[in-house]
């Protein structure tokens, strides 16, 4: 099977990813991992992406698309893979497409796990990090027994900038405008599968199985 995965930040994609990937033992594969994979191994696309990273540029689509093709064309992906973090654009969704033309493959579903706002919000600002130890707590989902203090070490907790209601609306509404045209796209290919992300987290893993089940047999 030959998956992309799509989520606002907070959607809970990681979680799904792993649990995809352990599932169907298909591999993960996302921008950064193939990035890291292609500079450590000094191929002359990795080599190019580090030269504009190191200037902290963009690396250009032809850079980010050649390094996409050597990925899939590896053997760990003979069996289907689950891209995460590209495309990002149509430009880059219809260069995919070509890339899987030429490696005999076909994209079989575009996953999205759908949240609404206002649960994103509640999920990315109740997080809280202890000063002293770095346990990570959730003001819903896993409290602290005591208000503000840590209940491994007794430190106090407290709230990351980038974790404030203003700093999270604005990452979200970011994220949004740049993956609509990319989700218009696939909707109208017929690829998207919109996931309801705002279920328990192995209700909504249940429901990615059902729509997997077809391919896996």
């Amino acid at each position: 099977m030959n998956l992309v995965l799509m989520g606002l930040p907070g959607a809970g994609k990681g979680t799904q990813a792993e649990r995809i990937v352990e599932e169907y033992g298909i591999p993960h594969i996302s921008t950064g991992d193939m990035f890291r994979a292609a500079m450590k191994d000094e191929t002359e696309l990795g080599l190019k992406a580090k030269s504009f990273m190191d200037k902290g540029e963009l690396v250009p689509d032809e850079v980010t698309i050649g390094i996409v093709q050597e990925r899939l064309g590896k053997d760990d992906c003979s069996e289907g893979f689950l891209l995460d973090g590209f495309p990002r654009t149509p430009a880059q969704a219809d260069a995919l497409e070509g890339i899987l033309v030429e490696l005999g493959k076909k994209l079989d579903y575009v996953i999205n796990i759908e949240v609404d706002d206002s649960i994103l919000m509640e999920r990315l600002t109740g997080r809280r990090i202890c000063k002293n130890c770095g346990a990570t707590y959730h003001l819903v989902f896993n409290p602290p027994s005591k208000e503000d203090t840590c209940d491994k070490c007794g430190g106090d907790l407290y709230q990351r900038a980038d974790d404030n209601a203003e700093t999270v609306a604005n990452r979200l509404a970011v994220n949004l405008k740049q993956a609509q045209p990319l989700l218009d796209f696939y909707q109208e290919r017929g690829y998207l599968r919109n996931i309801n992300g705002q279920q328990h987290i192995d209700q909504v893993f249940a429901d990615i199985s059902n729509l997997l089940g077809g391919l896996s047999k």
